[in-house]
């Protein structure tokens, strides 16, 4: 009898990912045999469960803080995404090869899509906040749309790190100018840990965004973040960083269990009561 797959997320620590409520939903209301659970691991063990991976019995894996790098540097073979990033989250054995995808900025374009149709017509100027991984994956997806994307982080060397990836669509600024390049974006996204549960707010006037601007934030612990919740006082179209976990999800069930998932609101509402939180509790406001 062939055995059922397995996949996980595989994280330290990993406790907290709401991962495995999306994929074991999707396999309940597809009727599909397998599993996916939480695989914590700790950061002197990566590399030895990297290289061994495909013994392990899953037949993939979604990869999160702080190991997408190293488990990038044991795939057999990457997609494009992954090779410009420089890092993978999201994993399946084939053909006894260890493959590496990048599927995060995959997820944020679907956020937006979703959440803020039309959001890449209103303008041609991206403000992004922050150089870390995350801000990789959201700049390459900021590009891919046809958008200049404006770079700010706090140790201004690390911008300028990430945006020698990119080449000349990416310009990177001090953040005493943020106002000035604010009154151009149609788009201001948070990559920062700033307004994240138990990290400072992040400090930003809104006043010079355009009216018809998006705000969104990759946070979604809380699920409205300081920022945006002064983006919807103002009256600006905001979108929360729920979305972008939901859609990063679908490629990886794809590949390890044989059927392409939707991102229901089904599903979001199960993601929110596991964090507490209704619709309701947002005022609707929020997609």
């Amino acid at each position: 009898m062939e055995k059922e797959p397995r996949a996980a997320v595989i994280g330290w620590p990993v406790k907290h990912s709401r991962s495995p409520i999306i994929h074991r939903y999707w396999l309940e209301h597809y009727g599909i045999a397998g599993s996916y659970d939480r695989l914590a691991l700790r950061p002197e063990e990566a590399e030895g469960f990297f290289r061994t991976f495909i013994s392990s019995g899953l037949v993939g894996a979604n990869v999160t803080i702080p190991h997408k790098e190293t488990a990038f540097s044991f795939c057999d073979e990457v997609d494009e995404t992954a090779r410009r990033l420089g890092a993978v989250n999201t994993l399946v054995v084939r053909d006894g090869r260890l493959v590496g995808s990048n599927t995060d900025g995959i997820g944020f374009l679907g956020s937006l899509d979703s959440g803020a149709p039309g959001w890449d017509e209103i303008g041609a100027n991206a403000v992004v906040l922050g150089a870390g991984g995350a801000a990789r994956a959201v700049v390459w997806a900021l590009l891919s749309r046809g958008l200049t994307v404006h770079l700010f982080n706090r140790t201004r060397s690390r911008a300028e790190a990430l945006a020698e990836r990119f080449g000349a669509e990416v310009h990177v600024h001090d953040f005493a100018k943020v106002s000035e390049i604010l009154e151009g974006a149609s788009v201001l996204v948070n990559t920062t840990s700033l307004g994240m549960e138990g990290q400072p707010p992040l400090d930003i006037d809104l006043a010079p965004l355009p009216a018809r601007a998006v705000v969104t934030d990759i946070v979604y612990v809380p699920l409205e973040t300081p920022l945006l919740a002064l983006a919807r006082a103002r009256g600006l179209l905001t979108v929360d960083g729920l979305g972008m976990l939901l859609h990063q999800a679908v490629p990886g069930f794809e590949l390890w269990f044989a059927r392409k998932p939707e991102v229901t609101p089904e599903l979001r509402r199960l993601v929110l009561a596991d964090m507490g939180q209704t619709e309701a509790d947002l005022g609707g406001a929020l997609t």
